[in-house]
């Protein structure tokens, strides 16, 4: 193969030869650079995605030595107590109860179902009728809901009073069925 010669002696060059050498290094380190921020992007993304999960669980994850993470879970037994099925029934009334008086309610009438579809597999079953203002629904929800025990809007229905429509003010008709499991005497 006939090559150019100054091409050949550009070639046989240490000079040229250590230029190569120093552009392939600075493009790796270009490489190594490049890959180490995006790194550090996804980390940053991953605890901001880590924090907005806590704050939507309502919780805060814990760590310790030796035991991983855990999560802190409500207090309490996530069933219905009481030696007898009427003494939690009342228990699940008071809670209902509570909670609607607490945010300014009033309790109209109650019944507790303790033959319902749903006895058979230990779960009893309230219904009451309520007045409460509307910023409160929102908030009787959720107390019911969270924490221990575990309770279940089955049903809602609210109705507004005739004057509501034009001054928006009055107490909601609120009619509402609420379950909860009783694991039976111990």
């Amino acid at each position: 193969m006939n090559q150019n010669p100054t091409l050949r002696k550009l070639l046989a060059a240490p000079i040229f030869a250590a230029g190569s050498y120093l552009c392939v290094m600075f493009l790796l380190l270009l490489v190594i650079g490049s890959s180490f921020t995006d790194i550090l992007k996804q980390r940053a993304e991953v605890a901001g995605l880590r924090t907005m999960l806590e704050q939507l669980e309502g919780r805060k994850l814990a760590t310790g030595r030796g035991q991983g993470i855990g999560v802190a879970a409500p207090a309490g037994s996530p069933f219905l107590e009481g030696e007898t099925v009427t003494v939690a029934g009342a228990a699940l009334l008071h809670r209902v109860t509570a909670v609607v008086t607490k945010l300014g309610g009033n309790v109209l009438s109650s019944q507790i179902d303790l033959q319902g579809t749903q006895a058979k597999s230990g779960f009893l079953t309230i219904i009451a009728s309520c007045d409460i203002d509307q910023p409160e629904l929102q908030q009787l929800v959720y107390d019911l809901e969270a924490g221990q025990p575990f309770l279940f809007i089955e049903q809602l229905s609210v109705q507004a009073p005739a004057s509501f429509a034009s001054s928006g003010e009055g107490k909601l008709r609120v009619l509402l069925s609420v379950s909860g499991q009783w694991q039976g005497a111990k």
